[in-house]
């Protein structure tokens, strides 16, 4: 039976091998993407409303330390306080619009005595590489709006050090409240608060990211097209198989014969008669 070209070793590595990637495309590349496009889709929802929304008090954002989400990161935040400056932390290795920066993170006391970071935004690098010199933050205290966010975290679990690069100052490879918080020895809670444009204490402001869709979604729909080629391809080269002069056959049909051929022929039975 024809049919026996499927158990060939060459078939069966070339079935293995397209039936192997369409399962990854339908079954982990597709889905991760459109995963990726729904959190797109929770962010941007979170951002136009904080830009619509009305700053809200930190315990009515975030009650009882509860730390900053999907659901209220972003959101506009109002506190009343004092900064800390003796507990700054600078994070490093930082890019703003697409230049080397560090991020300036003070911890801020509020009123009712919780202390929190304040992300006072950014500050250029010198030609050597270190931070340039930038404004303490006012003293007193003082009305902020910030934007929630949730901490970076670090890989390798880095605490806060201090070299010439930042004049002595501590600096961060993430902006982590914790990371701070054991730097500072201070009980800082959970998340950090960004500053926008024209609070007091703020440097340069950092830009809220923007609410595009993103590629995602057809990203997605491109993996499942080509999972969905591959299967296809796969099938019509088995229906080709099925026909006489498949490439795995060992029957091949017989050439047809050139006229310079049959002219030969006819010579050769010419002179033999």
């Amino acid at each position: 039976m024809r049919l026996k070209f499927l158990l060939k070793p060459g078939w069966l590595a070339l079935t293995l091998v397209v039936f192997t990637f369409a399962i990854t495309c339908f079954t982990l590349l597709a889905p991760w993407q459109f995963s990726r496009d729904t959190e797109r889709e929770h962010q941007n929802a979170a951002l136009r409303e904080s830009f619509t929304g009305q700053p809200r008090s930190l315990e009515e954002l975030l009650p009882n330390g509860a730390v900053p989400d999907q659901r209220t990161e972003w959101h506009l935040v109002a506190m009343k306080g004092t900064y800390l400056p003796e507990g700054e932390v600078v994070a490093r290795l930082r890019s703003v619009q697409g230049e080397a920066a560090y991020e300036v993170l003070t911890p801020f006391r509020t009123v009712e005595g919780t202390v929190v970071l304040v992300d006072r935004g950014y500050v250029r690098l010198d030609d050597k590489s270190r931070a340039l010199p930038f404004a303490p933050p006012p003293a007193g205290t003082v009305d902020i709006v910030t934007r929630a966010r949730h901490d970076e975290k670090d890989g390798k679990n880095r605490d806060a050090f201090a070299d010439e690069s930042t004049g002595g100052k501590l600096q961060s490879y993430v902006v982590d409240s914790q990371v701070v918080a054991r730097a500072a020895k201070l009980d800082i809670r959970p998340g950090y608060f960004q500053l926008d444009v024209g609070q007091p204490g703020v440097l340069g402001a950092l830009p809220l990211p923007q609410t595009d869709a993103g590629p995602f979604f057809s990203y997605a729909l491109q993996w499942i097209a080509f999972g969905a080629m591959a299967v296809m391809g796969w099938l019509y080269f088995t229906v080709r198989e099925l026909k006489p002069g498949g490439a795995l056959t060992t029957e091949r049909p017989q050439r047809r014969k050139s006229v310079a051929e049959m002219l030969a022929e006819d010579e050769r039975s010419e002179v033999v008669t």
